[in-house]
């Protein structure tokens, strides 16, 4: 389970102060595939970084399957995020001059994982993903949807709790996107939970449940939203 509760992250300059996110609430259950959508500038990707224990956070309580991540240095920050989340970028964030195996392999290096059972891992995800017979071409070498295919490989390589995908189909076309769409909702019925931060709404309402960030907040409109998505789930 991921809970947020109250938290703020201002950033500042010698004369501004501006909120991010303020008093921001949110809680997501295992298993669960939420899509965040917003203007820009409204706060989904702050969200998604202190989510992802990338970013720390000024006020408020932040929980991550069960742990308080507010009393963590940043090496138990470090582990954590290691072991439980897996992320996905708009712009793939493959090393160029790395094969695919060879980028799949970059995190779990960091489990010190023997080198049997990474190549065990690497090959699986590959094979998953539809990339195993190219596991030795170099991320030039493959289309934008192949390569975030390789880039979900990564994430998953290490079994995450936690799959936090900022975009992933910005960068590609219609048919490439949901092909990857695919692939997520795939990744998620085999019990991996889902935050996806998108701007096409077409995408999100495949999605479970739906969050709209305004200005630094989860609007109304999402939690109304929410609450009849709940009402119906209830028969009432």
């Amino acid at each position: 389970m991921l809970k947020m509760q109250n938290i703020s992250k201002v950033y500042r300059t010698d004369l501004i102060e501006t909120y991010a996110l303020r008093e921001f609430d949110l809680e997501v259950n295992e298993g669960e595939f939420i899509a965040v959508t917003g203007p820009s500038g409204s706060g989904k990707t702050t969200f998604l970084n202190i989510a992802g224990l990338l970013e720390t956070f000024d006020h408020g309580e932040y929980s991550l399957d069960g742990e308080n991540v507010s009393q963590l240095n940043d090496y138990q920050r470090s582990r954590l995020r290691n072991e439980k989340v897996g992320f996905i970028f708009q712009s793939f964030n493959l090393i160029p001059d790395l094969d695919l195996f060879d980028n799949v392999d970059v995190p779990l290096r960091y489990r010190r994982m023997s080198g049997r059972a990474r190549k065990q891992a690497i090959e699986g995800m590959l094979e998953m993903v539809g990339l195993a017979s190219r596991k030795n071409y170099l991320p030039s070498q493959l289309s934008g949807g192949q390569q975030q295919r390789v880039a979900i490989a990564r994430a998953l390589a290490g079994k995450p709790r936690f799959l936090l995908a900022d975009e992933p189909t910005g960068n590609l076309d219609s048919l490439m996107a949901r092909q990857v769409m695919d692939l997520l909702e795939s990744i998620n019925e085999q019990g991996t939970t889902i935050v996806m931060v998108t701007h096409d709404h077409e995408l999100a309402r495949r999605a479970d449940r739906n969050i709209q960030i305004l200005d630094g907040q989860v609007s109304d409109l999402a939690s109304i939203y929410q609450a009849r998505t709940e009402r119906i789930a209830a028969g009432e």
